[in-house]
């Protein structure tokens, strides 16, 4: 307390003195109170966050908690803490526009096909009898039919207009093809890379979570057919 504060309340009467305290109490006491509920309710939802399981709903609370957080250094006042959440906000929200963004990708890939890779892709004419790759070759790219067949020979299927194959090969240890492939009736396919593929799954979110979709799906089919094919064996020696 200041000299000056001393030198005024021993000038005033009792009455005075304690209508002046009790004002300056009242005032405090409720500007205090008033910035600690801000700050109690914005740690409260500060708590939640490392409850939240998905990011998006993460950031919506902490978005929620950086408002109060602001409220509370404006109150307060506390100008570092109003600034510092000031700059945390706007983080925030592109983060979670960000997020947003992600998962319409992820469902516009989940309904994506082949055909989102022709733009990346060079044309490649086959005639009828040409062998594309043989079996344990070393991958270095992957085919986009456009016109014609193509027959795997070791398992018999035949691979028409607007289907892929030779994605299995990036994914197999040291880029070994998993089986062989040749043209029974002339066409043109379009290729690709996997340096490419690579590139444009970590660039682009849609071509990489439809990536996984396909070669999925390849393995998925795989599997059905050798179950098919087991299946078939035991009836045979039943």
């Amino acid at each position: 307390m200041h000299l000056a504060d001393l030198l005024t309340y021993a000038s005033m009467s009792f009455a005075q003195l304690y209508d002046l305290l009790h004002e300056r109490a009242v005032n405090e006491l409720s500007g205090f109170n008033f910035a600690t509920i801000f700050g109690l309710i914005a740690a409260g939802f500060s708590i939640v966050t490392y409850y939240m399981k998905t990011m998006v709903l993460l950031r919506i609370v902490d978005i929620i908690a950086s408002f109060f957080f602001l409220a509370y250094g404006y109150f307060y006042p506390s100008y570092s803490t109003f600034a510092l959440y000031l700059g945390i906000l706007p983080i925030n929200f592109y983060r979670l526009v960000e997020m947003r963004r992600l998962i319409r990708q992820v469902r516009h890939s989940a309904n994506a096909d082949q055909s989102m890779l022709k733009p990346f892709m060079t044309k490649r004419t086959y005639k009828k009898g040409k062998v594309v790759f043989r079996r344990n070759e070393r991958a270095y790219e992957m085919y986009y039919v456009v016109t014609g067949k193509f027959l795997v020979t070791e398992i018999g299927v035949t691979i028409s207009a607007g289907q892929v194959f030779g994605e299995l090969g990036m994914l197999a240890p040291d880029n070994r093809r998993t089986s062989s492939v040749e043209c029974v009736e002339t066409g043109v396919v379009l290729t690709i890379t996997y340096d490419k593929v690579q590139e444009l799954y970590f660039q682009n979110p849609t071509f990489g979570f439809y990536f996984q979709r396909l070669a999925t799906e390849r393995l998925l089919q795989n599997m059905t057919r050798l179950e098919t094919m087991l299946a078939q064996r035991a009836l045979g020696t039943g």
